[in-house]
């Protein structure tokens, strides 16, 4: 059989959630099944860096596809091209996206439906072709997978026809997410924080991820218990932030607050497994991957109810309403003043974190590959 992957995600030095499931999904699954060719379609150079395994044939299409006009070229009429001429069986998009016009059967991956339910979290003209084309996509697509059952229900919610076709493969975490040993925890503690402890919020820097709630709650926190816990906010500054940086100016308690930028992996792990606590306040999520790298780093989460962190997170994690930033408040004060739960939190997160990996969602994944390869 032949398989055709969409892998203009990874990216050499950029991965973010999408190239980092590609990298970790598709060249395992293709180890594990030398019997097939595997064509990865690029829209720009490759890296060399990444051990492909022999069946993988690697192939760039032109033009690079960022931005809605060239999305359309590039699915439409670049991406058929290229799998009339390999004769592919089947097609899989672990983007969210998929070609409208070819007639070879299409396995697409839908992460959430985000720009559905924070649409101010994307640029105008991506939610707008979101909006204009999913609907289309989940019909067009001849089997669904996405990464939770809360992404399940919504998309089966949103789109008739996707309850017949869709599977939940969930996602995993990279292996480098380690418990980090207490030396260079203090080590650590010292280099960012001057030593003291502190809660951490590990992900991009955008409206969508409720960074006004969360400092509005560490106020909460500082106000009443009049302790020297910062706050360290992990990952790159996004876009749509005037506000968060308006804040910040004039924050009773900015110089408690520290904006690391971009970390490498490993010094994100090491920045993660030093933390008293995650604090992950994100108003919408399709699997919530920094709950579950707390987890595998030993550290106990705080997180968003209803929405998928739930799920992921069952009884290792300690919830709060994301739009109550009193009650965000309150629960960091609970794990600060509670020993016993945070323990109880790192105890079940180690059991519950034991249950994700890639080569489950490399498994379940293929089967929904097979659900599209077969004829009908």
């Amino acid at each position: 059989m032949v398989i055709a992957v969409n892998t203009r995600f990874l990216l050499p030095d950029q991965l973010e959630g999408v190239g980092y499931f590609i990298k970790e999904v598709f060249l395992r699954m293709a180890e594990q099944h030398p019997e097939h060719r595997f064509y990865f379609f690029f829209d720009r150079p490759y890296s060399a860096s990444y051990n492909f395994p022999e069946n993988v044939h690697l192939v760039v299409i032109r033009p690079p596809a960022r931005h809605p006009l060239l999305w359309k070229f590039w699915y439409d009429i670049a991406v058929p091209l290229h799998l009339r001429k390999i004769k592919a069986d089947v097609f899989v998009s672990p983007d969210g996206f998929c070609s409208l016009t070819t007639s070879v059967p299409q396995c697409m991956v839908i992460h959430d439906l985000g720009f559905l339910h924070q649409p101010d979290a994307y640029k105008t003209t991506h939610r707008r072709y979101l909006q204009m084309f999913m609907r289309r996509f989940v019909k067009k697509a001849r089997a669904i997978a996405t990464v939770s059952e809360y992404s399940k229900k919504d998309i089966v919610n949103s789109y008739t026809g996707a309850a017949e076709k869709i599977r939940v493969v969930y996602s995993a975490v990279k292996e480098g997410f380690q418990p980090t040993p207490y030396t260079e925890q203090e080590s650590t503690r010292e280099k960012y924080t001057g030593g003291k402890q502190y809660f951490i919020y590990v992900g991009a820097l955008q409206p969508r991820k409720n960074l006004l709630n969360l400092l509005k709650g560490f106020s909460v926190f500082k106000n009443r218990l009049k302790s020297e816990m910062k706050l360290v906010l992990c990952g790159r500054m996004a876009w749509k932030n005037e506000e968060l940086v308006k804040m910040l100016k004039t924050y009773k308690f900015r110089h408690d607050v520290l904006l690391t930028g971009y970390v490498s992996e490993k010094e994100l792990v090491t920045l993660l497994g030093s933390a008293y606590a995650m604090v992950y306040p994100s108003f919408f999520e399709g699997f919530g991957v920094p709950v579950l790298e707390a987890m595998h780093c030993n550290v106990p989460a705080l997180t968003s109810s209803g929405t998928s962190m739930e799920e992921i997170g069952a009884d290792a994690a300690l919830y709060f309403n994301p739009r109550d930033h009193k009650d965000i408040g309150d629960k960091m004060m609970m794990i600060y003043k509670d020993e016993n739960l945070r323990s109880r939190l790192i105890e079940n997160g180690k059991k519950t974190a034991a249950g994700y990996s890639w080569q489950k969602t490399a498994d379940l994944l293929w089967l929904s590959v097979m659900d599209a390869s077969i004829k009908k």
